[in-house]
């Protein structure tokens, strides 16, 4: 039996078996013929960037490789059509990545708190069971898997982070200290920003919510702006590279863009800064706020001198986008590998 944490984010999807991560862009295109598989210089192209997946009978180009090759490519920041039409596929791939055929998989996944109880039955009914898989490597290689997911956990998604910090790889608790603090945590993906309170372990409805304050809301300003400069309608799942550069080349000319982004990040986290002393108005005895997400990531440089609170500091060498899903796979292993049924408590509630 493998157990699997895997966290499909709409900016990113993350996966970890505990032995080996996985991180590629949420998107998906439509598998074309390509003629000349070969890569032109040793090493220009890994085996990883190259994400090719069969699943019902329908062939996806996944990630970089959609980006590149795919003539009709599929981004979404709707949640229904995300859980319904990409979710499945997302999933799906990265276990094919990462398990081999004919191994029994429990998978503990999440949603954010704001669409936990409306898609968590859906989403749980589209991973489970026997699916057939194909994965096809760049040179055209196919390699059938058939997965079979016995179980499925879905978590509201923060609490993914939570468990990171409380759990070991073994499942077992690591930092016990946390049982007896009140903890709030900030998780800003890309469509949404998430916001949790964990009070000794008990699940705080008042201090939870989900909003739309998310990196995308940045990305839309910055694209905005660089279409009304050069007329190209830049996707944003394209716009990653730019911001780290600071750059962007745009038919040849070059758009400075190091000013614009520092402006709206500088924005959005105090907009999440406020959204925080806001929902967390009647909380003041939180012991810790936990920053994490990819979009936490991003905005940690901004949003920690707006916060009111300690901010407990996390592992440097861990890509923020990771916490969740390895808190995931740490769940998993207390859940199943342990074989014990974890205590009961109100962090993971099963709201009606």
């Amino acid at each position: 039996m493998e157990v699997l944490g895997i966290d499909v984010g709409f900016g990113f999807s993350k996966a970890t078996n505990g032995r080996e991560s996985l991180v590629f862009k949420s998107v998906l295109g439509d598998a074309t013929d390509i003629q000349f598989r070969e890569a032109m210089l040793q090493n220009a192209e890994s085996d990883d960037e190259h994400l090719q997946v069969e699943i019902d009978g329908k062939s996806y180009f996944v990630g970089e490789l959609a980006e590149r090759q795919s003539n009709v490519r599929f981004f979404t920041l709707d949640q229904a059509q995300f859980v319904g039409k990409f979710a499945k596929v997302l999933a799906l791939a990265a276990t094919a990545k990462l398990v081999k055929g004919f191994v029994p998989v429990n998978l503990v996944t999440g949603l954010p708190i704001g669409y936990y109880n409306k898609h968590k039955a859906e989403l749980s009914k589209l991973l489970a069971g026997e699916h057939q898989v194909a994965l096809i490597d760049n040179a055209g290689k196919r390699l059938e898997k058939s997965i079979k997911v016995d179980k499925v956990r879905v978590i509201p998604q923060p609490f993914g982070s939570l468990f990171n910090l409380m759990l070991n790889d073994l499942g077992e608790l690591g930092d016990k200290r946390l049982l007896k603090d009140k903890i709030g945590i900030i998780d800003i993906g890309f469509r949404t920003s998430d916001y949790t309170v964990s009070d000794k372990m008990r699940y705080s409805e008042r201090g939870s919510r989900t909003t739309d304050s998310g990196i995308a809301r940045a990305f839309n300003v910055i694209a905005t702006k660089l279409r009304e400069n050069s007329g190209v309608n830049i996707e944003l799942y394209r716009l990653y590279d730019a911001v780290d550069r600071g750059q962007v080349k745009i038919r040849g000319k070059v758009y400075d863009i190091q000013g614009l982004t520092e402006q709206v990040f500088g924005q959005l986290a105090s907009t999440i800064a406020n959204e925080v002393d806001r929902l967390w108005v009647d909380d003041w005895d939180i012991d810790y706020m936990v920053i994490t997400g990819g979009g936490g990531a991003v905005l940690n440089k901004y949003l920690k001198p707006l916060l009111h609170g300690e901010i407990l500091v996390t592992n440097p060498d861990l890509d923020m986008r990771l916490y969740n899903v390895h808190g995931y796979y740490k769940f998993g292993q207390h859940l199943w590998a342990r074989g014990n049924t974890p205590p009961q408590t109100a962090a993971v509630p099963e709201r009606p």
